[in-house]
């Protein structure tokens, strides 16, 4: 499984790429902020909603830890997506949050 560090993704954010980034955190922890522009879609409901998904496109998981998401992008993969596991998930992002 693909890896990048929260300060990686930062990095790409900043530099203006267009980029897709899928938090599956729960709904309560998506409150408190996540990554501008990204799609919230629960790491639960990655099963039934995984078709949302655009499957030409590169992808970014972010969770809270790094664990969740690399749950789904691990299901992900195993559907033929290409995605990249956000290491260190939302404890490590350091950059702006949209609420």
């Amino acid at each position: 499984m693909k890896e990048i560090t929260a300060q990686e993704l930062t990095e790409k954010v900043k530099a203006g790429e267009k980029l897709s980034i899928i938090d599956v955190r729960e709904d309560e922890e998506v409150a408190q902020g996540k990554i501008p522009g990204a799609k919230h879609i629960p790491l639960g409901q990655i099963p039934e909603r995984f078709k949302e998904i655009d499957k030409g496109q590169d992808h970014y998981m972010v969770c809270r830890s790094g664990g969740r998401s690399g749950k789904a992008s691990s299901f992900l993969i195993e559907q033929g997506y290409d995605v990249t596991n956000v290491k260190g998930g939302m404890l490590d992002w350091e950059d702006d949050v949209e609420k």
